[in-house]
């Protein structure tokens, strides 16, 4: 790994960090969430990054994949166990964090420590010549031992410049898959806990966009809007709100994107029991057969 790349991971890990204590600090009864997003993202950029994705705030049984959209009225209630997951960018290269908080009550704190220790735990094992399954292991059994489930179909990831999800795929179970972690790896590490049935499932579409692939569009407006968003974004997840400051009329144009097939929507995860869903998580970089925590 050369020294621009390290700085650059070094400097998004710092900055999605503060981003993220920003974010589990903003959220609180009867605030909006599209203005803890906006605020978050907002911070990111004033720090000197960009945002590697959309900020997502799960609530309760969302556990995955959920922005708000710029109209949504949607406010955070009491009892509430919220998500949020942050991660930023510099010259492409990204830091990717989550944290859970619970709204006024302390009902589901277990869960939420659950995760934190599970993370805790593959931190210190993760090294050179460690497989995934190891690690996937180690997080099963921290939150097995809990009494919950881990989720198991999400899992870690490594990440490559431009690239959120790229090389190793890092279960929270043991998977059985030999492969294994590497000098040089930057690697996304998100323990999942529910004390429901232990996976998601995709609903409705969401407000989390990529593109898929360019081609000529005969549609103007559209036309204009993809050429702005694959400068603007590039390979990089991103938003309705972020091109409605585009043009108004984004609403509209994103499903006539989606229809030429130029771009993709991330579907909502949920639990499939409706249980309640934490989750924690912290880029780790491996320098020299170890890790060190960027985020």
């Amino acid at each position: 790994m050369d020294e621009h790349a390290l700085e650059c991971l070094r400097k998004a890990g710092a900055i999605s960090r503060e981003a993220r204590e920003l974010g589990i600090g903003l959220v609180d009864e009867g605030k909006r969430l599209v203005d803890v997003a906006n605020e978050v993202e907002a911070f990111i950029v004033h720090r000197g990054a960009r945002p590697a994705f959309p900020v997502n705030i799960g609530v309760n049984d969302i556990a995955a994949h959920f922005s708000p959209s710029t109209d949504d009225k949607t406010v955070f209630q009491r009892g509430d166990l919220v998500k949020v997951d942050v991660g930023a960018h510099v010259d492409g290269y990204v830091g990717d964090t989550a944290a859970t908080v619970e709204i006024s009550t302390k009902n589901w704190r277990p869960l939420i420590d659950s995760t934190s220790k599970a993370l805790r735990i593959a931190i210190e094992m993760i090294g050179e010549n460690v497989s995934v399954s190891q690690i996937g292991g180690a997080i099963e059994r921290s939150i097995k031992t809990d009494g919950f489930r881990p989720v198991v179909n999400l899992t870690g990831h490594g990440m490559k410049r431009y690239n959120l999800h790229a090389g190793l795929t890092v279960p929270n179970v043991d998977d059985g898959n030999p492969a294994k972690v590497k000098t040089d790896m930057a690697i996304a590490i998100e323990p999942f806990a529910t004390n429901g049935g232990g996976q998601v499932y995709n609903d409705r579409p969401g407000n989390i966009y990529r593109v898929l692939r360019g081609r000529q569009l005969q549609d103007q407006k559209a036309a204009k809007l993809f050429e702005q968003i694959t400068t603007n974004f590039g390979t990089l997840p991103f938003c309705e709100r972020w091109c409605t400051l585009i043009t108004p009329e984004a609403p509209t144009l994103l499903k006539t994107l989606i229809r030429h097939g130029v771009i993709a929507c991330y579907p909502v995860l949920r639990e499939v029991k409706s249980g309640m869903v934490s989750q924690s998580e912290h880029t780790t970089l491996i320098l020299n057969g170890k890790a060190e925590v960027s985020t």
